[in-house]
């Protein structure tokens, strides 16, 4: 039987010279590929010597490091499940975590070691290590003297490879089972459209703890054989820095509007790159449209989840056409329905549904659940609003938990949201729903204006009522600094819904 291990899959296409280095690092630090084989065997051999047998989970809540990336195949290379975890989660949510996944081994930063441990004692967990950003801690000494080979272990395509975990913006988080099928399917996948080869540089500053910055951005490289400059967090003065060295670059929104904020960064700058690529939240029409005016690229926008990895992309070659995400990948069937199931024409708003090798297999231990998010013929409920149009081009016009239900209508905040972030002064919004004695929800919109710009509510409450039904018209307006965010760009509309919930008198 073929061994559908993903660290087969990355090894496959190693470059033959194995010395070429594979992660670059901003202390000037090289990675060859050798290394990232015979560090990767010695974990391996480290963890199962300590009784880890294949289909244990080992949670990872660790800073971004080659190390890390060192784990990361060491447990695919031993048939154990990756768990990565943000570094920002506090004592009550890995408990939740932990008892949730029932790890069999915990590598953390030694910051979180008194707490792991406790936590650890509680759960029954036998095993924690330590890992430190600059590779030093217990996991790596550990490994030291183990055996630089390890025969990886042999899986299917439906073994679970990772798991990761929703937000949990409502209610507790749901585990997500990736499967090696899954992540092997996406990134050969994006590699492919996305024309990368060994002789590309990926700029990384993306965390690792998520899909964005693991199993999109790190797998396309190991995939491709191309070289990484592996930043540890973001910096618009140190992503200029490496731009002239690099040809590939990921990010979130929040990445590109920073740099468009640095009056340094221009076409020159940009003169060896050959694709920006955006995703993890909405890029607003004018980022799209200032970033080719100033860098002379047209930034390639997609879409996935965590369930799914990457389900849409604008083309390499071809239109990338603002505000969508663009194609179904090859491979992956998307399709919009009402709220009877019915599959609706273009242009017409619905669910997005989507089917394909992509897809994960499920929740975690809630068969029920996982029941209710997929269709009888296969397809994941997402979750999105979208629409297709006429070019098969998909776009994203909000999620089902933001939608706005007002006096028994559906109100979408994206389609308010363009309207109010094309006023001059306005850099963005989010527009939410809070409950309402007499409509259920009422519309009210979170502002972030420029520093310099005179634009009031009633600037905006009267360009909503020209341009939009009045049930959809924000009944109040609040202006903020900033937008509320998490680690991967995303507007946390949850926390203004609590927050702005009684703002409205009576």
């Amino acid at each position: 039987m073929a061994n559908h291990n993903l660290y087969n899959v990355f090894a496959a296409h190693f470059p033959d010279h194995r010395a070429q280095v594979a992660i670059e690092t901003a202390s000037g630090r090289t990675i060859s590929f050798e290394e990232l084989e015979t560090e990767s065997a010695k974990i391996a051999n480290l963890l199962v010597q300590k009784g880890l047998q294949p289909g244990d989970r080992v949670t990872v809540q660790i800073e971004k490091s080659p190390e890390g990336v060192f784990l990361y195949l060491a447990c695919l290379r031993a048939g154990l499940v990756y768990h990565p975890l943000n570094t920002a989660y506090k004592r009550s949510e890995l408990a939740y975590f932990l008892g949730n996944a029932e790890p069999s081994a915990i590598i953390c930063s030694a910051h979180f070691l008194d707490m792991m441990s406790d936590l650890a004692a509680a759960q029954g967990i036998g095993l924690v290590l330590t890992l430190e950003a600059d590779g030093s801690g217990s996991l790596m000494s550990g490994s030291g003297d183990c055996s630089e080979q390890f025969d990886t272990v042999a899986r299917d395509e439906d073994d679970m490879a990772a798991l990761l975990y929703s937000s949990g913006t409502t209610g507790r988080p749901k585990g997500i089972v990736l499967t090696h099928g899954n992540l092997s399917a996406n990134a050969l996948s994006l590699v492919d459209i996305w024309g990368f080869t060994s002789g590309d540089v990926l700029l990384h500053a993306l965390p690792i703890f998520h899909v964005h910055g693991l199993f999109v951005a790190i797998n396309c490289a190991l995939v491709s054989g191309c070289r990484m400059i592996y930043l540890p967090g973001y910096d618009p003065k140190q992503i200029m820095h490496y731009l002239p060295d690099s040809t590939v670059m990921m990010g979130v929104p929040t990445y590109y509007t920073r740099l468009l904020a640095e009056q340094q960064f221009d076409k020159k700058l940009c003169a060896s790159m050959r694709l920006f690529i955006s995703g993890s939240a909405p890029l607003l029409e004018e980022t799209f449209h200032e970033f080719e005016q100033r860098s002379g690229h047209i930034i390639l926008e997609r879409y996935g989840m965590s369930e799914t990895s990457m389900n849409t992309s604008n083309p390499l070659e071809g239109e990338r056409k603002a505000g969508t995400v663009g194609l179904p990948l090859p491979g992956v069937s998307v399709r919009i329905v009402d709220e009877n199931g019915s599959a609706l024409p273009a242009g017409e708003t619905g669910d997005l549904q989507v089917k394909g090798p992509n897809v994960f297999s499920g929740y975690w231990r809630m068969p029920e659940k996982t029941a209710e998010d997929f269709t009888a013929d296969g397809f994941f409920n997402t979750g999105d609003k979208g629409l297709i149009d006429s070019d098969g081009y998909v776009s994203i016009v909000g999620r089902a938990k933001d939608m706005v239900i007002s006096g028994g209508l559906n109100v979408y905040p994206k389609e308010i949201e363009l309207v109010i972030d094309e006023l001059p002064g306005v850099v963005e919004s989010a527009v939410i729903g809070i409950p309402h004695a007499d409509f259920g929800e009422v519309v009210i919109a979170v502002v972030v204006a420029d520093a310099n710009s005179q634009v009031e509510e009633a600037d905006i409450i009267s360009a909503a009522k020209n341009e939009l039904a009045n049930f959809k018209v924000p009944k109040a307006v609040v202006f903020l600094d900033e937008l509320p965010r998490n680690a991967m760009g995303k507007v946390q509309k949850a926390a203004l819904r609590e927050q702005y919930r009684n703002i409205l008198p009576g």
